[in-house]
């Protein structure tokens, strides 16, 4: 299985190219996404000398001149999660066939799971360092704000700027929520399963649950866990645990943490748990907040207490 060992070269089988290379060029400009998320500071200091000083143009001048290239940055973020969708859609069609078993998928195209693997790893870390970055909603709040003054005041800005209020206001559902890449692949894969009503929706829940498994069996065995080239590749595995885990909770009908669930619950949020709780905290509050059915009558006291916020 591919999402143990990071820095390993995934070669693709020839049945597995054609779609690996197409999720390939995704994955490459997901790593210029992540650095580009990391360094946005926001135009914070120019906004708030602007509405401090509504009158003085010069300032006015000097913040929206901040902000517009940095909702261009936004724009582009945007954009990357609508291609992000698609590589997903290629990916699972692949890994879900009828033509073998989830697992059988997972071990004859590794190059495709191990992609897999990576658009979860991306997703999870997008969404951290979005959340941690009031900046991203203030200037995007901002920059709306202005926009519609200057439609209000006639003033040309529609044409010169190129997040228009459409689209901006497409964006704006998206940086509302608080993890929207994982919101984007979560309905991406719920959109997979209702659009392929001849796949029978367990091809889908079990690739998911068998990468939950391997991830849980990788880092709690301290034989495997050894072999781990750095803490970057228990990260890589924590996130991918936790997406899968997120993305079957959507899929299927009576979610990851109800006892018939084929994914172990209690021991990944051991796994968890057991990691220090600064590097978790994020991933805990994924599956305490983004998840569908947690709070389901259906799930045991015991998970819910296990999730509980200390």
């Amino acid at each position: 299985m591919p999402v143990g060992v990071r820095g390993r070269a995934w070669v693709p089988t020839e049945a597995e190219r054609a779609v690996w290379e197409q999720v390939n060029e995704v994955l490459m400009e997901a790593l210029a996404i992540l650095d580009d998320l990391q360094s946005y500071n926001g135009a914070g200091e120019e906004i708030r000398q602007a509405i401090q000083n509504p009158s003085e143009d010069q300032v006015q001048e000097r913040a929206w001149a901040a902000v517009v290239p940095l909702v261009g940055k936004l724009k582009k973020f945007y954009e990357f999660s609508l291609r992000l969708e698609g590589s997903l859609h290629g990916l699972l069609k692949a890994l879900t066939s009828a033509r073998c078993s989830p697992t059988q998928h997972l071990e004859q195209e590794q190059a495709l799971a191990r992609q897999f693997a990576e658009i979860l790893h991306f997703t999870l870390r997008f969404d951290e360092l979005k959340m941690t970055n009031p900046a991203i909603q203030n200037d995007f709040s901002y920059y709306r704000r202005t926009l519609n003054r200057m439609r209000i005041n006639n003033v040309a800005a529609e044409e010169e700027n190129e997040v228009n209020n459409e689209l901006a206001n497409r964006m704006s559902l998206f940086y509302a929520n608080a993890t929207p890449m994982l919101k984007t692949l979560s309905d991406a894969t719920t959109k997979f399963v209702s659009d392929n009503t001849d796949l029978p929706i367990e091809n889908t829940t079990d690739c998911l649950c068998t990468m939950a498994s391997v991830c849980k069996v990788m880092l709690e065995t301290p034989e495997y866990r050894s072999r781990f080239a750095s803490e970057d590749t228990v990260s890589f595995c924590l996130r991918v645990m936790v997406g899968v885990i997120i993305l079957y909770d959507y899929v299927h009908p009576a979610g990851a943490f109800v006892k018939s669930s084929k994914i172990e619950m209690k021991g990944c949020i051991k796994v968890l748990k057991d990691q220090p709780q600064s590097s978790v905290e994020g991933l805990l509050n994924a599956l305490r907040y983004t998840t569908k059915h947690l709070n389901d009558e259906t799930t045991s006291k015991q998970i819910k207490n296990m999730l509980q916020v200390n």
